[in-house]
């Protein structure tokens, strides 16, 4: 089985482990002006592992293609999850790609009331 070619991993840092259980969406706009005239569709859903993974958000013979794409990550549904309350009830970190490559790795280092990301390898 192959594996998604955007995947994600989350990693909650006020527990300094795996975030299991968060629901995980990415989108897709042609164009960045596409997307912040919310013109993006919904390409695939998925929701992290118990290592905090997500390896199959798209099918794995899906066709990166330029364009923006937006990963939103549910922390309220996470946060609720174990009995907390989070200031942000959703993550999205969209980037864009000019030119597709095999793979992007779309990493969450997550904490009630913070977040970092990064490009991943």
């Amino acid at each position: 089985m192959g594996v998604s070619p955007i995947t994600s991993h989350v990693l909650d840092a006020a527990r300094g482990s795996p975030a299991q259980g968060v629901p995980i969406s990415i989108s897709y706009a042609p164009s960045s002006q596409a997307a912040s005239a919310g013109q993006s569709s919904v390409i695939g859903r998925g929701v992290t592992n118990n290592d905090g993974r997500c390896p199959s958000l798209l099918s794995s013979d899906y066709v990166l293609k330029a364009g923006v794409y937006t990963v939103r990550f549910d922390t309220k549904t996470y946060f609720a999850l174990h009995g907390e309350k989070s200031f942000y009830p959703f993550v999205d970190v969209t980037f864009e790609i000019e030119q597709a490559a095999p793979h992007y790795h779309i990493p969450l280092n997550l904490a009630p009331f913070s977040y970092t990301t990064y490009r991943g390898s």
